[in-house]
């Protein structure tokens, strides 16, 4: 059965009332596919397509709250959130396609949850808040480090719906960052990557730093001590792939056909190092 609510609120009652038997459906990009493969059979979709309570956009101070709705084109292409979240635009490069951005939601990649998915490594990297409601419980705000619990599992009760992403928006100047992974062919599952965000003072020493990887655990992975470790240094090719190999020996990675545990760690490190390297010389201004 499928239905489309008006509003929210009617959203939220049909998700109390069918429960278990239901999905909802908003982009389709990770949706779809697995009903086609039958790996989900749901009795009901709820399209939450006209809920225009959850495609805004607002800055707030220190934050900028999106709407779980948005679109990732929309995002990708406004010029005015580049500056104030410059990861968020790096991953989305790196999402699917064109034709998969276009209808993809930024909630939508979010509560998929795949280990590998660019927009939940963002998310974990910058520390945002996912905001859950429910029409019985209200709201409930998760950190993004407690959201993603295990691949394609995360915190939204059954009778929740993700309604919006809270992104901590970094003040000051010399703020930059980068996103890398490596697929098998672009727009692929990544079988690793990596995303960093520095920011550095007038000297080229970090202030402030964050970084992180995915596909190489059940969940992304960010490293709050290796990045606190970052602070007051110059950000050299030696010390990015330190930080990187450390990073990556933390992980715990799987195998398959395309790439062996050690290789997707391997892999990591160098990615991780890369970004850290891009990130740094973008901030200082040594590269556009």
């Amino acid at each position: 059965d499928y239905l489309r609510p008006g509003t929210l609120a009617e959203a939220l009652a049909l998700l109390t009332q069918h429960a278990s038997d239901c999905k909802l459906l908003a982009g389709g990009q990770s949706l779809v596919p697995m009903m086609a493969m039958r790996l989900l059979r749901p009795a009901l979709l709820i399209d939450i397509n006209r809920l225009t309570e959850l495609q805004s956009i607002a800055q707030q101070d220190g934050s900028l709250r999106m709407g779980a709705a948005v679109r990732q084109r929309d995002v990708e292409d406004a010029t005015q959130l580049h500056a104030a979240l410059p990861l968020v635009r790096c991953a989305l490069r790196w999402v699917g396609h064109a034709q998969t951005r276009n209808r993809g939601t930024v909630g939508g990649s979010m509560v998929h949850a795949d280990p590998s998915a660019e927009l939940p490594l963002a998310a974990m990297v910058l520390g945002a808040t996912l905001c859950l409601q429910s029409e019985l419980g209200g709201e409930q705000r998760v950190r993004a480090e407690d959201f993603f619990l295990a691949p394609m599992f995360t915190a939204t009760a059954e009778a929740q719906c993700l309604t919006a992403i809270e992104w901590p928006v970094w003040s000051g100047a010399r703020i930059a960052a980068a996103f890398e992974e490596t697929a098998i062919r672009h727009g692929d599952f990544a079988m690793a990557a990596a995303a960093c965000q520095v920011q550095l003072n007038e000297d080229g020493l970090v202030i402030k730093a964050s970084l992180g990887l995915g596909g190489v655990d059940g969940v992304p992975r960010v490293f709050h001590d290796i990045a606190a470790k970052l602070c007051g240094q110059r950000i050299t090719a030696a010390l990015a792939q330190e930080a990187a190999q450390a990073a990556a020996k933390a992980t715990d990675p799987g195998s398959d056909i395309h790439a062996s545990a050690q290789y997707r760690r391997h892999l990591a490190g160098v990615l991780l190092a890369r970004a850290l390297q891009q990130a740094a010389a973008l901030a200082a201004g040594e590269t556009q």
